[in-house]
């Protein structure tokens, strides 16, 4: 994901003001290129393709050989088992080398994640950076965060205790479905923006602002 423009940055910072003036919720927005590296999943790939390997020369001995007399000129004696053993163990790690330079490309690395994983990684990024940034830092526990990992293409709501006592995830469904919109467009400021709206509107209902209210998070887009 390139950096977003200071236009960008602009305009998420005034639809989080515009929310943040209805209510005495505090929204912190967070955009980021990636939610985790995911080197367990090319080791686990490596390990895959070198376990197939050990497999197929089980299974099709033959053909072991057959490679073993093309690569070695052929014209030679019968392998000895520590011959073919030793060519074995070099395929292997040539293999399982050879897997994890090709995963080193992040987009295939991606494609070859399971759904599931990348929600996961999603959602425990989501957490910990709402700890950090915005997790009891609101004198009514009213902060929320909007959290968007533009590699996974996916994106987490997180929010604070005295949210969770009076909403659900369900409430989040119209601020989500905002969000991702615009991203699949290539918006993504525009998709923050429009998030913000809607969880300006839930804040609103369950926390209108009172006259005592302070801004305690910096109306600003995170970067990561």
């Amino acid at each position: 994901m390139s950096r977003l423009s200071e236009a960008d940055h602009a305009k998420v910072s005034a639809a989080i003001s515009a929310a943040e003036a209805q209510s005495n919720g505090e929204i912190v927005a967070v955009a980021t290129d990636l939610s985790d590296p995911y080197h367990d999943v090319a080791l686990h790939w490596a390990v895959i393709v070198l376990i197939a390997v050990l497999a197929w020369a089980a299974a099709f001995p033959a053909w072991l050989i057959w490679w073993f007399d093309t690569l070695m000129g052929g014209w030679r004696p019968e392998p000895t088992l520590r011959e073919l053993l030793t060519f074995l163990l070099v395929l292997v790690v040539l293999k399982f080398t050879a897997v994890l330079l090709i995963l080193k490309y992040m987009p295939l690395r991606l494609a070859l994640t399971p759904g599931a994983t990348k929600h996961r990684r999603v959602r425990r990024r989501a957490v910990t950076v709402f700890k950090a940034a915005a997790e009891r830092r609101t004198v009514g526990r009213t902060g929320v965060l909007i959290y968007l990992s533009m590699g996974e293409r996916r994106a987490e709501i997180v929010a604070d205790e005295a949210i969770l006592a009076v909403t659900d995830e369900h409430v989040w469904g119209g601020a989500m479905e905002a969000l991702l919109l615009e991203v699949r467009a290539g918006r993504p400021a525009e998709g923050i923006a429009a998030a913000i709206g809607q969880v300006g509107e839930v804040l609103h209902e369950h926390f209108p602002r009172s006259a005592t209210d302070t801004n305690e998070i910096p109306d600003k887009l995170i970067e990561l």
